[in-house]
């Protein structure tokens, strides 16, 4: 029991530290970063996403929404942001959502590569029983079934999505891949941020949770 407080608190940790809240440029909704997105304005003043937030400039953030990044492209709320005019390509919310996706099979291509990321049910529910799983994921065109057997299992652990399965399945080169366990905290903390600004982008609300019944044990 006390083990598996310790991880989901480090786990929290992992995901917030750090992570100064920024306000929203369309809503005005003051959130943790890791629920935005950044922009900032590149060559020829065109808007750029700042999806590893290392480029110069003054960011622009948006709640990682797809509604939210429809209006800021419809709408002037660049321009507002930075006073001044911008260029903003008609299809940066495909760029956005390429770039997530990207991001997102880049670490746990990582995560896999250093031992610490098992797919396929069987291997993903023994790294469950075992309690070296630090983060479930699930495609989130998976069947619900296989969902809700190994969500039962990962009490305390944080769950994500955002990807499809031929996406999770390249990571680990077959066709597809639905169910993917995590083992290394530092990797997890760097995966939940990433996949859950996907899920936000992608309409989704199943991503960075931990299993109901463990708010039940706290």
């Amino acid at each position: 029991m006390s083990s598996t407080r310790n991880k989901r608190r480090h786990m929290s940790a992992l995901i917030d530290n750090g992570l100064k809240d920024r306000r929203c440029i369309v809503t005005g909704s003051i959130l943790p970063r890791a629920r935005m997105l950044r922009f900032v304005v590149g060559p020829g003043r065109t808007v750029v996403a700042d999806l590893n937030e290392r480029l110069p400039g003054r960011g622009m953030w948006l709640a990682a929404r797809a509604d939210v990044l429809a209006e800021a492209v419809s709408g002037r709320h660049f321009a507002r942001a930075i006073r001044g005019p911008v260029d903003v390509p008609p299809d940066l919310a495909r760029q956005v959502e390429a770039g997530l996706v990207s991001r997102s099979v880049a670490l746990i291509g990582l995560a896999r590569r250093a031992g610490a990321a098992v797919a396929g049910f069987e291997k993903t529910r023994g790294a469950l029983k075992s309690g070296i799983a630090c983060l479930l994921i699930t495609a989130r065109d998976g069947a619900a079934d296989g969902r809700r057997k190994l969500g039962a299992l990962a009490l305390g652990i944080v769950q994500a999505g955002g990807l499809e399965s031929a996406e999770l399945g390249a990571v680990f080169g077959r066709p597809t891949a639905v169910h993917v366990a995590v083992t290394d905290q530092a990797f997890a903390g760097r995966i939940t941020r990433a996949l859950g600004q996907l899920e936000g982008l992608r309409g989704e609300t199943t991503g960075q949770h931990e299993n109901r019944d463990a708010a039940e044990l706290r």
